[in-house]
């Protein structure tokens, strides 16, 4: 028997029940869409944190207080004469840049509108350091962290929030724990999701900080300090050269650190390791629907099987072999998961983007990522799936034996 001839003859039989293939289809169709669907939107979160952590700059290394992998005894503090050290050309030659800030959250308050936002005191080479581009006024310069000023650089969606609209806003004052600052800047809008967004959010000087908000056990001390590599291939050496200049300035003992260092790259490789988990996950999940597709569809045959057993009799009566049966109830079962797989495609095509959609408007854009890898390995399991529940009922039918077929009733 030819392929083209059994599958228009599985097609037939297919049509001829067409609210119970429908019915069958369904399992298949949910299990692809939802595969499908849950490995783009996880593979477009990984692009979303992966692209912000990028944007950053690609030769980072952030220098944090304490580490909780080693019992260190008297530990100390990171400090602006750390940060000092760092930047000194002759001890670290492949560090660029460096911007040491500390961090809390504050009471934002303008006019009647009052929000709890992050507040980071920076240094003027945070702006080059942290890759921030201004969109209106200008960022903190040396002159307002010396005069411990008063003068904040808030993101758009902080404008938006405070004030109703993030365009016009240079020269008007804001309050932080109830002190009145005067908007000097407004950064260009980065986006922000993951990891929290990075328009919301006011920087102003570390002087102004250490002096007004945040009281810190150490003059002086800072919560981070972010190094600039002179380039990313720089970042071994750099990460090298700051972990000496430290030891010999905290005084640690031999193979025990007070500070944690993490290279952007580490960052990278933790966020893409967890989002890859996370997308395996949803698409396991996701996937079960498909067996219990595949579970309906063997049921259904077992049924078709019952239905169509004198039809069996007579096919082997005259000539039909047990591997024709076999091959046209197996065909039946794949026909069913393969046309469930290909709506079940467009499905989750419409899927993922709806969901995307609605994270937009919900303030965190995820651009759902639907690869062709995704698609053949849902549609090839779909396949198998229709292939492995079809395999019983076919090899039943493919058994029966023709004088007791044709003497059912």
């Amino acid at each position: 028997m030819k392929i083209f001839q059994i599958i228009l003859e599985a097609l037939d039989s297919l049509i001829a029940n067409k609210m119970r293939s429908g019915l069958t289809m369904l399992g298949i169709v949910i299990g692809v869409a939802a595969v499908i669907a849950m490995m783009a939107i996880g593979a477009g979160v990984q692009n979303s944190i992966t692209g912000q952590i990028e944007g950053i700059g690609t030769n980072l290394i952030f220098v944090s207080s304490g580490n909780q992998q080693q019992d260190v005894r008297n530990p100390k503090p990171l400090t602006l004469a750390d940060a000092d050290a760092l930047a000194d050309p002759l001890a670290a030659p492949s560090i660029l840049a460096v911007a040491p800030s500390v961090g809390t959250n504050q009471e934002v308050s303008a006019g009647r509108e009052s929000s709890r936002i992050s507040v980071t005191g920076v240094t003027p080479a945070y702006a080059n350091v942290a890759n921030e581009t201004i969109a209106e006024g200008e960022f903190i310069s040396q002159e307002w962290l010396q005069g411990r000023s008063a003068v904040a650089v808030i993101g758009p969606d902080t404008a938006e929030r405070l004030f109703g609209y993030s365009v016009g806003t240079i020269g008007e004052t804001i309050r932080i724990a109830g002190t009145p600052y005067r908007v000097v800047g407004v950064l260009e809008a980065k986006g922000g999701s993951g990891f929290g967004s990075q328009d919301d959010r006011v920087l102003i000087p570390l002087t102004t900080a250490q002096s007004r908000l945040i009281q810190r056990n150490v003059r002086d001390s800072v919560d981070s300090i972010q190094v600039q590599a002179v380039n990313s291939e720089s970042v071994a050496a750099a990460t090298e050269e700051i972990s000496q200049i430290l030891r010999t300035r905290h005084h640690t003992e031999v193979g025990i650190d007070d500070f944690t260092l993490f290279s952007q790259d580490s960052i990278l490789n933790i966020a893409q390791s967890i989002t890859g988990i996370l997308t395996v996950f949803l698409g396991g999940i996701a996937g079960i629907s498909l067996l219990v597709g595949g579970i309906g569809i063997m049921n259904i045959m077992l049924v078709s099987v019952t239905e169509r057993t004198r039809e069996i009799g007579l096919r082997k009566a005259v000539g039909a072999r047990k591997r024709d049966i076999l091959v046209q109830f197996l065909t039946e079962s794949m026909l069913l998961s393969l046309l469930g797989g290909l709506v079940g495609i467009l499905l989750a095509v419409a899927l993922a983007y709806g969901i995307g959609a609605i994270a937009a408007a919900s303030g965190t854009p995820i651009d759902p990522s639907i690869t062709l890898s995704a698609v053949l390995l849902a549609t090839l399991f779909s396949m198998s799936v229709g292939l492995l529940f079809g395999i019983y009922p076919a090899n039943r039918a493919a058994n029966l034996q023709p004088v007791e077929a044709l003497r059912y009733e």
